[in-house]
């Protein structure tokens, strides 16, 4: 009889542990990417799997099934073969460009490679090189924090995107420098497998403390990220922005200063968070666009013309790590390390916020800090 007793004993603790190993190894595959998953099983994982597995925790809404079809669909669109593939400079400017005489210097001898687009929000910019005669785009008003800069980007796009030439979209402010030659810059775009869209997750004030609930069902909390605003993308993810009226939305009405007691920024969120959820494996997470934000204040670092040196210019184009600093109590420190195709480069093409005054020692030394 203590036989059987101590047989059935352990006939029912083997069960429950069985029972335990299944749910825990079903609750691994709904919630962990595919890679994960795979690496409890084999050391070498899943490499062939990039996706997370979707298990819906809710039943979507008519528009979010509609929207996860088209994205889908221009993901799975080829590119238009072009036999002058192109890069998009979109300047978003108040006025004029204080360093168009250097963008001169940067296009010139390149002049079926690239196209101009300017969106002046406050007054006609006068031009000085002949790459911007005539590249102004019908413009709005624009207020730095408010849902307008968004709307200039695809104000922007929208126009590039008409020149089926066009392959990929660089959005550059009237403060940005080019840091290499052109030629680099073409190949560094060009040639990529994803988008330079800055990405990450910020738990504090000025990151996840912006989401509003009002965004539910289909912005979800643990969704949302926060980047630089400054991207280069390619056509496809172009044509996604365009497409998407869905999340847009959502951000246009909920994402705004001074609402429900926080300052949320649009031009810092919409787009991270859209394609953290839509193609999270298309984008890079880091920006081409170098800022310096070791002061801890509102705004960059502005350069001005003390601080030019061919020094500072090397040590910018030098830098293979982007880093970003979170908002919250413990200020951790996030390292992403630049990967072009898979090899280790510098992360940075180009660079701001440079003081108008600095045009003269960046024309002098151009030639120089952008030899590769």
């Amino acid at each position: 009889m203590r036989t059987r007793r101590s047989n059935l004993k352990r006939l029912a603790g083997m069960i429950v542990l069985v029972s335990l190993v299944c749910i825990f190894l079903n609750a691994s595959l709904v919630y962990l990417p595919i890679t994960s998953a795979c690496s409890l099983f084999s050391s070498s994982g899943c490499a062939t799997f990039k996706q997370y597995i979707y298990v819906p925790s809710r039943k979507l809404t008519d528009d979010e099934i509609a929207a996860r079809v088209v994205f889908k669909e221009i993901l799975k669109t080829p590119p238009i073969q072009s036999k002058t593939p192109k890069i998009a400079f979109m300047f978003l400017t108040p006025g004029s460009l204080p360093f168009e005489k250097l963008w001169d210097k940067f296009f010139s001898g390149h002049e079926n490679k690239f196209t101009v687009y300017v969106h002046s929000s406050e007054e006609k910019p006068v031009h000085v090189s002949l790459h911007f005669v005539g590249r102004d785009i019908p413009s709005e008003k624009v207020a730095w924090g408010e849902f307008s800069m968004v709307e200039a980007e695809k104000r922007l796009l929208a126009n590039a995107l008409a020149d089926p030439d066009n392959q990929q979209f660089v959005l550059l402010s009237d403060s940005c420098v080019p840091l290499h030659n052109f030629d680099y810059v073409y190949r560094y775009l060009m040639y990529t497998n994803v988008s330079f869209i800055d990405c990450f997750i910020d738990p504090g004030q000025h990151g996840t403390g912006r989401y509003s609930e009002h965004m539910l069902p289909e912005v979800e909390k643990k969704d949302f990220r926060k980047a630089s605003q400054w991207f280069s993308m390619k056509r496809q993810h172009a044509i996604m922005v365009m497409a998407d009226s869905l999340y847009y939305r959502k951000f246009r009405l909920y994402c705004k200063p001074n609402m429900d007691g926080r300052n949320c920024y649009a031009d810092e969120h919409y787009l991270p968070t859209l394609f953290n959820m839509i193609d999270p494996n298309g984008i890079a997470n880091w920006s081409v666009t170098h800022v310096d934000w070791s002061e801890e204040k509102w705004h960059p670092k502005t350069y001005r013309a003390q601080d030019i040196t061919y020094e500072l210019l090397k040590n910018i184009t030098s830098i293979d790590k982007s880093i970003h600093i979170t908002s919250d109590a413990k200020k951790s420190v996030l390292v992403t390390p630049c990967s072009w195709n898979g090899m280790k480069r510098p992360c940075f093409l180009f660079g701001r916020k440079f003081h108008p005054e600095t045009l003269d020692k960046l024309m002098q030394l151009f030639s120089n800090y952008t030899t590769v």
